[in-house]
């Protein structure tokens, strides 16, 4: 049924096989296209990618803003800059307020 494929990698532009073996893998999985990257560069974009998120840099830091909670007047850092219209809360009382907002 299957036959071993010759493919190449869009990031090397090397050559490389794609087996009987792992074409009968990638069916039972149900991926429907064929690899498009060689082993090695394969391992190396997960090893980038690995921790940081989707795609992400491992050498950028998220910016964090500090503010009083608006609840319980605890200092915070939040993740976003706040514009001052609408109220910022620390962890605690966001998840307190989620919960709330849940259980009606």
């Amino acid at each position: 049924m299957f036959e071993d494929k010759k493919l190449t990698c869009k990031d090397c532009g090397e050559e490389f096989l794609f087996t009987v073996r792992e074409q009968e893998f990638y069916q039972d999985k149900g991926f429907q296209n064929d690899p498009s990257r060689c082993a090695s560069c394969r391992a190396a974009k997960k090893q980038r990618n690995q921790g940081s998120g989707r795609g992400g840099n491992l050498t950028q830091q998220r910016q964090l803003y500090k503010v009083v909670c608006d609840e319980c007047g605890k200092e915070a850092e939040v993740p976003f800059e706040p514009s001052g219209s609408r109220p910022v809360y620390c962890r605690e009382c966001f998840a307190n307020n989620k919960q709330r907002n849940y259980n009606y």
